[in-house]
């Protein structure tokens, strides 16, 4: 969609697809032979060349994406006490890529007896994304990785904003990445026939709430945000885009895979949030949903929102974004926190796309305010992002715009 955010933003709400044929590995066996790959990524841009190949490529994610945050963000780390910035930074699966890799190459090298790459474990362990940026930078505060599987990158962000709020740091460098377009990955989740498998139109195939939706779309990919306590950004002049203004965390406590029919851990997670930011439902404008395009989770999340928001979920807006860029597993959070935030910086709605006029799926309520197909333009005060995760895990951010 973009390796950065104007780029990203424009094709958002343009309603560009992501989506294209597998050129990973070779995906011709395979029931899904697509998926939202990262196109023209250049490391170098970012890192030295010879340090990422210390890297798997969920970690050279993480390193562009947080060099174009703390850019963006004006922190001048020569004047900062370092002590008091930290990162925490997640990734549902991590380096799978190299797993496979190390693996192929143990099979190879067996009869010789075992032979591994000295970096195979760093590159691997799903925490190394958060080390690595705090190495590049010099940050000492807190340090560490959240995993939740597709909740992961929110968790992040709701652990940030609980940190700084207790005082244990000025600023954290948050977000989530990804890189499981592989062999394993994609075999993986077909076997647990949870991708879509329209092979022949790849750009259509993530379509959340249509009766048609058969799965959801890998994607891959970073997204990092800077949370600063205000005073603190205030009094060095930051651009400061949008206010964390609650969170809200849940289990399902149901199914390994599937979400509660009646959204019960969606419901939680929705009035948590609204309740740690003291706002009423109807103070919500819009909700970038979770989303994914598979037949139960899009129901549940429906019913959730429609429990949650009563009267008010006819009013607001609703689009899932994946619908774009795929599902990035443990990077959507953070992917989709800063499709959320731009909606309010630009008074636009971006579109869910690829919703087939004539579906009649009687158990969705399409009177709900979707925005289905086209960019909507409108004033968004406050915005709420929803993540749901493998396991039951539910992760919820709420923005609402800056006022001096």
């Amino acid at each position: 969609m973009g390796n950065n955010i104007p780029q990203f933003w424009e094709n958002l709400i343009h309603g560009v697809s992501g989506a294209g044929p597998v050129t990973h590995f070779d995906a011709s066996l395979f029931k899904t032979q697509f998926a939202c790959e990262v196109k023209d990524f250049d490391v170098t841009k970012y890192i030295d060349r010879k340090e990422a190949r210390k890297m798997d490529l969920y970690t050279q994610f993480a390193i562009a994406v947080a060099k174009e945050a703390v850019g963006d963000s004006g922190l001048d780390v020569e004047k900062e006490d370092l002590t008091r910035i930290g990162v925490i930074f997640g990734a549902g699966i991590g380096g799978i890529r190299t797993f496979e890799e190390e693996s192929g190459n143990y099979a190879v090298n067996h009869a010789n007896g075992p032979k591994f790459n000295p970096f195979f474990i760093p590159k691997m362990i799903s925490d190394i994304a958060a080390g690595q940026i705090s190495i590049l930078y010099g940050f000492h505060g807190p340090n560490y990785a959240t995993c939740s599987a597709c909740a992961t990158s929110t968790n992040a962000i709701a652990d940030a904003f609980n940190l700084i709020r207790m005082g244990k740091a000025n600023a954290i460098v948050t977000g989530g990445s990804e890189a499981a377009i592989t062999a394993c990955g994609v075999g993986g989740f077909n076997a647990m026939h949870a991708l879509s498998t329209r092979n022949d139109s790849p750009a259509t195939a993530s379509r959340p709430f249509s009766a048609s939706r058969d799965g959801f779309v890998m994607g891959e990919g970073g997204g990092c945000l800077v949370l600063e306590e205000l005073e603190h950004a205030r009094a060095r002049g930051a651009r400061i885009y949008a206010e964390v203004a609650g969170v809200g965390m849940s289990a399902d406590a149901y199914h390994l895979t599937a979400s509660h029919p009646e959204g019960l851990g969606a419901i939680l997670v929705m009035r948590n949030a609204l309740e740690d930011a003291e706002m009423e439902p109807e103070a919500i404008d819009y909700i970038n949903v979770h989303g994914t395009s598979t037949p139960v989770g899009d129901l549940s999340e429906v019913k959730a929102i429609q429990k949650v928001f009563g009267e008010h979920a006819y009013k607001l807006n609703i689009s899932s974004t994946k619908s774009m860029t795929g599902h990035l597993l443990g990077a959507a959070g953070a992917v989709e926190a800063i499709a959320s935030i731009l909606a309010i910086v630009h008074g636009i709605i971006p579109p869910t796309i690829n919703h087939e006029e004539g579906d009649n799926d009687s158990e969705i309520d399409y009177t709900l305010n979707f925005t289905f197909n086209e960019a909507q333009q409108r004033e968004v005060n406050v915005a709420l992002s929803n993540t749901f995760g493998f396991g039951g895990h539910n992760a919820c951010v709420i923005f609402k715009k800056y006022v001096e």
